[in-house]
């Protein structure tokens, strides 16, 4: 049996048509809502407006979901820390009727109960941005120290030199400077 916060009890319809019944309220959020860099945390407030109503073959969601999403820049890595509202829209069926993979799409009632879980994590992860960054001009990380560029804008290592040739380098620099060799005695 069903249980569980996301959970709703559809007996109060009656299974008549045009019957319907409002909620708000506001529950903890399910484990893994969300992907690798941006999601809501698990046990934080998502704030729900359903409204739940009996149609002909089943009982129609409708509503939304309001939470607090965390994550981090893809580019710079930087804390992000943002609200989101999905929409939420579903017709769980009394009774499944179709078959092969038309069955896996359609949200089914158990004992008249509807579970929302499953819509609203699609809706979620589907609303969450793939890449997330902190702004649309963010310059990301320096590739060779990892130093954020968007804290040091005029940030510079200097002229790269190629391994292959630094330790000729000594050879370019102007005699009395320090690290440079001394000419050698001329006879």
């Amino acid at each position: 049996m069903l249980s569980g916060p996301l959970v709703f009890d559809t007996q109060v319809l009656g299974r008549r048509p045009g019957t319907e019944k409002t909620y708000e309220k506001t529950v903890e959020a399910p484990a893994d809502l969300g992907h690798d860099v941006i999601g809501v945390p698990e046990g934080s407030s998502i704030d729900l407006e359903l409204r739940l109503e009996a149609v002909m073959d089943g009982v129609l969601a409708t509503g939304t979901a309001s939470a607090r999403t965390t994550g981090e820049c893809v580019r710079c890595l930087a804390a992000l820390d943002d609200e989101i509202t999905v929409d939420l829209q579903e017709l769980y069926v009394y009774e499944p009727v179709a078959t092969g993979e038309d069955a896996d799409d359609e949200m089914a009632l158990e004992d008249d109960l509807l579970d929302l879980e499953p819509v609203l994590r699609d809706a979620v992860v589907l609303a969450l941005p793939f890449n997330p960054v902190c702004g649309p001009e963010c310059p990301g990380l320096c590739p060779e120290c990892g130093a954020r560029l968007a804290d040091d804008p005029d940030h510079t290592h200097g002229e790269a030199i190629d391994p292959r040739w630094a330790t000729l380098s000594h050879l370019t620099t102007e005699p009395n400077e320090p690290g440079s060799v001394p000419d050698s005695p001329k006879e």
